[in-house]
């Protein structure tokens, strides 16, 4: 396979990945009980970005290399 094909295979790897570990751990507003006037109750009070992006890289990486494997010996 080409390096082109590789790396967007693994960046459509990446953001399927990225949006099922979005919501993990997610707590609203509305939960919270807090909120200025005027904002959204189902806004995420702490998204935790960084910690997400590290994740869904981590997990994209095993998923990635699990299929280079299956690619390679299938």
């Amino acid at each position: 396979m080409s390096t082109p094909l590789l790396m967007a295979i693994y960046f459509t790897i990446w953001w399927t990945v990225l949006f099922a570990i979005l919501p993990l751990g997610v707590r609203s507003l509305h939960e919270e009980g807090g909120g200025a006037m005027g904002t959204d109750p189902g806004a995420p009070t702490n998204p935790r970005l960084l910690r997400k992006a590290i994740i869904t890289t981590i997990v994209s990486g095993i998923v990635f290399g699990l299929f280079l494997l299956y690619v390679e010996y299938a």
